[in-house]
């Protein structure tokens, strides 16, 4: 067990996601655990800067412990790293998510934001998620990222990269149909908020929706998921768009705006 794993979610440390993975990986690797204390779902990127966190002992029955924070998930890698751990981790790894994070989603992803912030300190690191929130099979994926453990050294991840990777709930992991290095898909959401009037007779509203029809083109993520493949897909927090840039900086000139 020579890799030493820091487990991370956005779905809280008592979520079966986080549990089912840190008892696969453990079969294989030095784990430690430190998870937010609730759902930190969709927090994206956030850190904690307004408050103090607080970090907690905890128990996952007699199977596993770790720390819970107070904080988002990107709190929890930057605390863990910094403050917690005794030694440096050899990898990050957060999920397993409950839901796909795909398309757009994944710039809210509290999940991939743990994972980002692991590459953000030198760190290797990928995040995994379960697509379906319905009758979910964690197994598989927990399997398929005991793979990843072992083969990510060899893969030579780029400084500021990491992975994401969403796994289709099957019954069994022999019903999985492949695997595909895909690009992240632009489906937006169709929002739609509802509104409703609780027992004071006051408005709040709650945000649904559904995703927009995905493109039959099986190199998006959205895409290989729905035919039951595992979509991983390299990203990087660097958001310049470099292409526009070489177009701006002419149009900047021409203009002579200073």
């Amino acid at each position: 067990m020579d890799n030493n794993i820091l487990i991370c979610n956005d779905d809280g440390i008592n979520a079966p996601g986080i549990d089912a993975l840190v008892r696969e990986v453990s079969k294989i690797a030095r784990v430690s655990v430190v998870a937010p204390s609730i759902e930190r779902s969709a927090v994206g990127h956030a850190i904690t800067l307004s408050d103090p966190l607080r970090v907690s002992e905890f128990q996952k029955e007699d199977r596993w412990s770790g720390y819970s924070v107070s904080g988002t998930p990107a709190d929890c890698i930057k605390i863990a790293v910094n403050e917690l751990l005794d030694e440096r981790p050899d990898i990050v790894l957060s999920g397993i998510n409950l839901g796909s994070n795909t398309g757009i989603n994944v710039i809210y992803s509290g999940t991939v934001s743990a994972a980002t912030e692991g590459t953000i300190l030198g760190i290797p690191s990928f995040a995994i998620s379960l697509t379906t929130y319905t009758n979910p099979n964690f197994k598989p994926a927990a399997q398929f990222a005991v793979k990843m453990v072992k083969a990510l050294p060899d893969l030579k991840l780029p400084e500021s990269t990491l992975l994401n990777i969403n796994v289709p709930n099957v019954a069994d992991y022999e019903d999985i149909k492949g695997l595909i290095i895909t690009r992240q898909g632009m489906s937006p959401f169709a929002e739609k908020f509802e509104k409703r009037i609780d027992l004071k007779n006051r408005a709040y509203y709650w945000l649904g929706g559904s995703k927009a029809p995905i493109k039959k083109d099986n190199k998006i993520d959205d895409r290989a998921v729905k035919e039951n493949q595992i979509s991983i897909t390299p990203i990087q927090f660097d958001l310049t768009d470099y292409e526009y840039m070489k177009k701006l900086r002419g149009k900047i000139t021409e203009r002579s705006l200073l």
